[in-house]
């Protein structure tokens, strides 16, 4: 099974799963296309929009996680 941890880049996040993106979007990340997703972290990311890294980090395992099973 993938883990995600918040020093992965979101662009090899949404290759893991793209169902990673829905995730991302309810959080607030509406620039999952923008080249900067191509090379800023999760951590970045979330520093940029406002939202809290490590929960996202949480909801994005849980996702993986119960995808898994």
């Amino acid at each position: 099974m993938a883990k995600v941890s918040k020093d992965m880049i979101i662009g090899d996040l949404i290759r893991i799963d793209s169902g990673i993106i829905p995730i991302l979007m309810g959080a607030g990340m509406h620039c999952i296309g923008c080249p900067s997703a191509q090379g800023e972290s999760l951590e970045e990311a979330c520093a940029v929009h406002g939202i809290d890294a490590d929960d996202l980090e949480s909801k994005l395992n849980e996702y993986l996680e119960a995808k898994a099973q």
